[in-house]
Parts: C-alpha cells; structure tokens; sequence
C-alpha cells in the first residue's frame, strides 16, 4: 500500500473514531429579553464553548385557584412569545449553536410550579386543557425551527404525579408533531418519582442538590456531598436505561451557595465567588466524564452581557465573575 493511503486510511479511521464518541451538551440557560437579540448577544455564548442553549417561552397562570395557562400574551415580553422563540433559535442556530425549546410555567403570587395541585376535576380540566395548548404550541415551533430538544415541562411536581395518564397521552402526540428528542425538566426531590422516563429520550433534572452546609465549601467537600445523589441517580437512570441531562443547574455566587441551592430570594448576602466557582466544578469532575451523563444547560444566561453579573453581583449567572472564566475552560474540554 503506498505511503499516501495509509496516511488516508488512518485519517479516516481517527474520523471515524471521534465521531463515535458523542459530545456533551454544554448549554446555558438563555433568558428571554424584552427585544430581538443580534449576532453580538450571541457572541458572549460562543465564547465560552457552550453548543446549545435552551429558549424559554413562558406561560402564566394568573392564580392557581383558576389555574388557566395563558401565553403570548401581548404584555408579555419579546422573548417569552412564539416570535421570539423563532428570532432567537434563527440567530443561534446561524452561529451554530443547538437549541432546546424549554416551556417555563409562572404562577401568580409566588406559588411553586411544583406544588400546582388544583381541588376539583374541574380546575384539573382547566389546567390540562390549557397546558396542552401551550406545550403543542411550542412543539410545533420547536419542529419548524428544528430545534435538537424539546422539553416538555419545569418542575410541575404535584401535576405530573398525580395525572400520570394525561402525561403519557402528552408524551405521544407531542411525537406526533415533533421529531427531535424529547424530555422533562424535574426538579432535583422529584425524578425518582417520575414513571414515563421510558417514554422520553433524556432524564431531565434541574440539579439543585444540597451538598454541604458550610459557609463557604471546599471542593473536596462538595464532591464528597454528591456520592448520595450520584448513586440514586445512576440507580434511576440503569431502571430506565436513558441517559441523565442536567436541564438546570447552578449556583449563586453567595455564601452557603451549596446548602439549598434553589433559593433565590436571599437578597442580601455576602457575594462569595470561590464558593460558585468550586460547586461548579464539583458538579462538573463528577458528571462530565460519565459516559451515561449528557450534559447540562447552566442557569442562568442573560443576552445584554455586558451590563450583567460582576464581582459585586450574588446571583447564579456566572457572566462577568470568575465563574465565566471556569465554565469556559470546562466547556473547552468537550
């Protein structure tokens, strides 16, 4: 064999080699913003190596005594809409970057989604009736922008187990109209409780484990808090045989940052920003290498980059700390 094909030959094996070992996804959460974004809102994500961001059109429930979901509303704003959907996926997709169209259910006077759980079969009609006009919606969206991901839901505990056969009858026409891969985004005390994993292509959690109460956690310690969550996790995931996507996941850049990681409404704290930067980096040694672990979207993304986060700021987008810096260092390992 002459020297030139060999060469050839073994080029295409190296090929051949990487394209059977899958990235992940490294995604950020991308927040819905009042007006269109441009090429220049999109390069802040680029540089940090993410290939996927999820698009979160919301809906609202005014209060959940009449638990009616209403969407593109016209007060809501640009990014939260079906139009907006559209105009963002374009701009992201043009850069090259894939998209999970990710649904978000708000509720009036600060009630969880999860805790969503009407009195009567008749507010259960109403709520059913009206999400599935929402999710068909937008999984119509998600095909005609051909969007890689769609999920279809956020943390709507009390719903999905209590209506388990509204769920499945969800899941199969949303196959219907979308061909892309299909989740849920269950919250961190919900997906071991969840039965229609089978149905769907990825476990979708939002990833706020507790992991340690100290003020201001080592990494060992951080790692160490994870072994628990780890082997339940890896127990849910061998029963359904598919693979695990963090669907959220972040921290504040606050002290205790690791305690209950789902709060947001401590205002006033002390900015810790070793604290954020070392329970990312837990969470990313002990997921990224796992072959059974898809990746995760990082919570919380904003599109005006520049006037966003800081070293002053406490909040989980990791834009302008040293955090970014981090995330784009892991990010560039895949």
């Amino acid at each position: 064999m002459k020297r030139q094909h060999i060469f050839l030959f073994l080029l295409l094996g190296v090929q051949l080699s990487c394209k059977g070992q899958p990235s992940k996804i490294n995604g950020v959460s991308f927040v819905a913003a009042r007006d269109a974004i441009t090429q220049q809102h999109v390069a802040p994500v680029l540089r940090i190596h993410s290939n996927y961001v999820a698009l979160m059109p919301y809906s609202f429930i005014r209060t959940a005594s009449t638990p009616k979901v209403e969407f593109n509303n016209k007060g809501a704003w640009f990014g939260e809409t079906e139009k907006g959907l559209l105009q963002y996926a374009k701009a992201f997709k043009k850069a090259g970057i894939k998209i999970m169209v990710k649904p978000h259910l708000w509720i009036g006077r600060g009630v969880f989604t999860g805790a969503l759980k009407p009195t009567s079969e008749t507010q259960w009609k109403l709520l059913e009736s009206s999400y599935r006009a929402y999710i068909i919606t937008y999984a119509k969206a998600a095909e005609q922008l051909e969007a890689e991901l769609f999920c279809m839901g956020t943390e709507l505990k009390q719903f999905v187990v209590h209506r388990p056969d509204y769920w499945a009858a969800l899941i199969k026409e949303i196959r219907t109209l979308y061909s892309g891969k299909l989740t849920y985004a269950a919250n961190w005390d919900e997906y071991k409780r969840l039965s229609f994993w089978h149905e769907l292509d990825y476990i979708g959690i939002d990833a706020y484990f507790p992991l340690s109460d100290q003020k201001s956690p080592t990494l060992k310690a951080l790692e160490e808090g994870w072994s628990v969550h780890k082997k339940e996790m890896l127990a849910v995931q061998q029963k359904f045989k598919k693979p695990i996507l963090f669907t959220e996941f972040g921290y504040r850049s606050i002290d205790y940052t690791a305690k209950k990681p789902w709060e947001y409404s401590r205002q006033q704290s002390n900015v810790n920003l070793t604290a954020q930067q070392n329970a990312l980096q837990a969470l990313y040694n002990q997921f990224w290498t796992e072959e059974w672990f898809a990746g995760g979207f990082l919570w919380k993304w904003f599109h005006n980059h520049e006037q966003v986060g800081g070293l002053k700021n406490n909040r989980f987008t990791p834009q302008n700390k040293p955090a970014e810096q981090l995330i784009r260092q892991l990010y560039s390992n895949q």
